[in-house]
Parts: structure tokens; sequence; C-alpha cells
């Protein structure tokens, strides 16, 4: 038993991604020796990068996207890993185990790929979201050295810290900012105000308002898009690109960080990401890192095929019907 077992397990179950499942399928294998594999072995980020990193296509003005995913866990009061936290999928507080994302995307074609990740655990190494995304920056700027030109993340990461990161390297970052973050479009002449009580000229809509945003150095200004997303729904965008002035251009631009739910989504129906029922938190991190070493896999061929990624996983499902349409294991009787 291996990693590579395993995750052919993963990518060929259809529903029922349990470790009691594949013992029943494997020969000589019991549930004792996949939970004891599972146990000891230790299957890291950087396995996923070491079966990524030749398949991508690098493009010096690609984009990093970050973004966290909660694994639903609401029935499990056992497992290590899972703690309350807020889910942006259900708009709630769920239990589950939180995941911090990075996708590289290639803004010729809209290709991207998983590059890192990190379990939030707070309890076990004091770590918050805020500080893997920037672990995950600094990995990829000196040791990965991935080009890039822009980052995108959601509101949760528009810290002053991670802009000012961003800035420092001279890359460029767009991120929504709450309703309620304060900042002063005046130069300091009146007190900020919520970012919901601006006012907005057609020409500030077309090209963005130009403030600081409270409690950022009082030289840093940055530009802010109102991008309407829906009729009941509007985004504050904030980037350090003060060129920018075309809202068309910036909608475009933001549309890349739906790449990551596209990630999140295919992750959780295809690969039994939150199908582990393993107490051990050591079990809980091999099973999510194999879960997305198969959707890696899945991709890659995705774009080989240039079919979709829910085709690949289910044609053993086109082939089996096929197979009993002909010669049924089970034949059909009617009176």
């Amino acid at each position: 038993m291996d990693k590579l077992d395993y995750c052919q397990y993963l990518l060929s179950s259809q529903n029922n991604y349990t470790i009691t499942n594949l013992a029943e399928h494997l020969p000589k294998i019991s549930h004792d020796q996949i939970n004891r594999y599972l146990k000891n072995e230790k299957i890291t980020p950087k396995t996923l990068w070491l079966n990524v990193k030749e398949y991508i296509e690098v493009d010096e003005n690609g984009y990093l996207v970050f973004d966290d995913t909660v694994l639903d866990k609401n029935h499990s009061q056992k497992i290590e890993l899972v703690r309350k936290q807020y889910s942006g999928n259900t708009h709630s507080v769920v239990r589950g185990i939180g995941v911090v994302n990075c996708i590289y995307v290639n803004s010729k074609t809209g290709k991207f790929w998983v590059i890192d990740y990190r379990i939030y655990a707070p309890e076990q190494d004091g770590k918050t979201k805020l500080d893997h995304v920037e672990d995950i920056l600094r990995n990829i700027v000196f040791h990965k050295k991935l080009p890039f030109k822009r980052v995108l993340m959601d509101s949760w990461y528009a810290t002053q810290r991670l802009m000012a990161l961003i800035d420092n390297w001279e890359k460029i970052y767009y991120c929504p900012l709450k309703k309620n973050r304060l900042v002063d479009e005046t130069g300091g002449k009146e007190k900020s105000q919520r970012i919901d009580s601006l006012e907005w000229s057609e020409l500030d809509v077309k090209q963005g308002k130009l403030i600081k945003i409270k409690k950022f150095p009082s030289q840093k200004k940055v530009k802010l898009f109102r991008v309407t997303i829906s009729t009941n729904r509007t985004e504050y965008i904030a980037t350090n690109e003060l060129t920018a002035s075309d809202i068309k251009q910036v909608k475009s631009t933001c549309s890349y960080r739906w790449k990551i739910e596209e990630f999140h989504r295919e992750l959780k129906q295809l690969t039994g990401i939150q199908s582990c029922q393993c107490r051990k938190s050591r079990i809980q991190r091999n099973h999510i890192a194999c879960a997305i070493l198969v959707w890696n896999f899945l991709k890659r061929l995705a774009y080989l095929t240039k079919c979709t990624v829910y085709k690949i996983k289910h044609q053993s499902l086109y082939s089996y019907l096929t197979k009993e349409l002909k010669k049924p294991s089970l034949v059909m009787n009617l009176v």
C-alpha cells in the first residue's frame, strides 16, 4: 500500500471513498493496514508541487489566486482537525476542516493549476489564514520562483500586511474590501467614512477613485472601483495598480478569481476530499493531499483531451452501462 494506490482509489471510486470500502475491494489488504499506512505516511504540499511543476504553462503576466474552503464535517465530533469556522459557501459557521489554497492562472489561455495549499489548524501550528497566505507567497517568490504579475484574493486577506508585502515585491493586487471598511478620498481634509457611504459620479464608476484606507501609511493610496456583480450585490475592489482606469478591464481581471471557485467545486465533487471519517489529523492531512493530487491529475488529462474533468472521472460509468446494457448482470423480468 502506498500513496499511488490510495490516489488510484480516490480517482476510480465514484461515490464511496471510505477506507472500509477500499479494503473490501483490495485482496489481501485489510482496513487496519490502510489505516496504519495513512497514519504513518506524511504527504505534504511539496508532493503536490513536484507533481504539477512540469505541466504549468508559465506566464510572466500570470495570476496567483488565493482563497480558502471548508471541508464539511458537521456530523463529525471527534476528528482532530475539525473546528467551528465561517464557510463562505453556506454563509454560516460550520464544523469543518479549513484549507487555504493557491492556484496559478495563465492570463493568455485561462488554464489554471493548484500549486500550493495549507491546512488551517491554529491549535496545532499557531498560524492564521493570513500567515498561511504569506508563507505560500514567500515560497512562490523565493523557492518556486514562478513568474506572476497579479495577485487576486478575497476580502478576508485584504490587510495592510499582505498588501504591503505584495507592493514591496512590485506585484499588483486586486481584492474586494468590505463595505464597512473606512477610507478617505479627501486627502485628509475630512474624516474617513464607510465605503458604502461614498458618492460615485459617472466618471468615478468608469475610472475608479483614488483613496487611502484607514490605518494604512498616509502616503499609500489605492484605486477603488465599484463593481456590480448582480442586482443585489456590489463589490468594492481595491488595487495598487494606480494606472487602472477602465471598469471593464477591472471586471475582466477580477473574473479570474472564479477559477478558484471552480477548483473548489470540482475538488469536492470528484475526489471524495470531504469523505474521510478517520479521527487522526495525520490521516486527514494525507487524505486531503491525495485528493488534491487526484484533482491535479484529472485537470491535466482534461487539458490534454479537451474534455471536462467530470467526463474523465465518470467515463468508467459509461463503459459499465454499455456493458450492462449488452449483457446485464441483473436481468429484468416483467409479468
